[in-house]
């Protein structure tokens, strides 16, 4: 089987590819990134001793998705994107939206064109602000729980499940997501495209160069590792925001299962995530941090938010769980031991790279 995937040179691509070739040797991988995301070559020394082709191009151009040759593609795992919850909010939004959707086109033209299986790694990002905002919570010492009782149908004390209300402004990176699933649902009427639609909440683990926007648990422990300042912002600056976190294996896992059926999975759309099981607030982070590392930084605080930012995301993986035995096998105090071996392993490119 021939496989593809692009953003293959990231954090999560880089770890599918890597991980599907673990898996499956006889298969032909090709991994396709732009190495526009500094930390991104830092796996191109694991692509090659995976026996993994790389290609330098971008999915803004169709032209480099299809100078991959006319050899046919089976399988498009779709990684690429800017990730950034503030991508455009201080200047123009033309990257974030020629990356991911214009990209996304271009990926589903190329699926197309070969009658591959597109598996697409989308976000829970594609939830409106508003209705976020707007969720019944109850304050702990350490961080905001979801209540038991909900205004907003789809939201409970398990989370965010599909059902949620998607009218509403999500960021320019939720939007732009959002809208990528809107054209292959397109793409699937139109032309029987197969693909399923993953909307992961945060995916966590080694080889991710974590920042403040994006990757905050393993933005955390390069703080701690290295000693870097950390900040609390918004919702009164005292850390209790909570996401949930998946393990990058785990997600690995759960496309492997995929892969292997794609007519099973075709026209689905589910949350895949670690749920209230496998979830933290920063607060809860930063002890554990301290534990793993050995090293107790201060931490500033900010009460005002920034853009886009909620106080408390968890995906409802209900759906998911009904169609499938998968189920995230990683606890949070694991996501954290790993990403810290990670960086003990390769500290001195990592911080080369910070």
């Amino acid at each position: 089987m021939r496989v593809l995937v692009t953003g293959g040179a990231g954090f999560i691509g880089a770890n599918i590819a890597v991980g599907l070739a673990a898996r499956h040797p006889a298969w032909e991988i090709v991994a396709f990134d732009n190495l526009r995301r500094r930390g991104s070559e830092l796996n191109l020394p694991r692509l090659r001793e995976a026996d993994i082709s790389f290609v330098h191009g971008d999915v803004r151009a169709l032209n480099d998705l299809l100078s991959l040759g006319a050899d046919q593609l089976d399988v498009l795992v779709e990684c690429s994107a800017e990730p950034s919850a503030l991508a455009g909010v201080d200047g123009s939004p033309d990257y974030v939206v020629q990356s991911n959707l214009l990209g996304a086109y271009h990926c589903l033209e190329l699926a197309r064109r070969h009658s591959a299986y597109l598996v697409f790694l989308s976000t829970s990002r594609v939830y409106p602000i508003a209705e976020l905002e707007a969720l019944a919570l109850e304050e702990t010492e350490t961080r905001f729980e979801l209540a038991a009782r909900q205004p907003i149908r789809g939201a409970s004390q398990s989370g965010i499940s599909e059902d949620f209300p998607l009218v509403g402004a999500r960021t320019l990176y939720g939007s732009t997501k959002l809208s990528a699933e809107l054209l292959i649902e397109e793409y699937r009427a139109a032309y029987g495209l197969r693909a399923v639609i993953n909307r992961c909440g945060v995916v966590a683990g080694p080889w991710q160069m974590g920042r403040v926007d994006q990757g905050v648990f393993t933005h955390w422990m390069l703080a701690h590792h290295f000693r870097r300042p950390l900040q609390y912002i918004g919702f009164g600056g005292s850390g209790k925001q909570v996401r949930d976190l998946l393990h990058v294996d785990d997600l690995i896992e759960l496309l492997d299962r995929q892969l292997a059926a794609p007519d099973r999975w075709s026209g689905i759309t589910a949350n895949v995530g670690g749920g209230r099981e496998c979830s933290l607030s920063l607060l809860e982070t930063t002890e554990l941090c301290a534990e793993i590392t050995g090293n107790r930084i201060d931490v500033s605080s900010s009460a005002e938010s920034r853009p886009g930012d909620v106080p408390a995301y968890i995906s409802d993986c209900a759906r998911l769980f009904s169609l499938s035995d998968w189920r995230p096998r990683r606890a949070a105090r694991t996501i954290l031991t790993d990403i810290h071996a990670w960086i003990c392993d390769h500290e001195r490119e990592v911080q080369a790279a910070l």
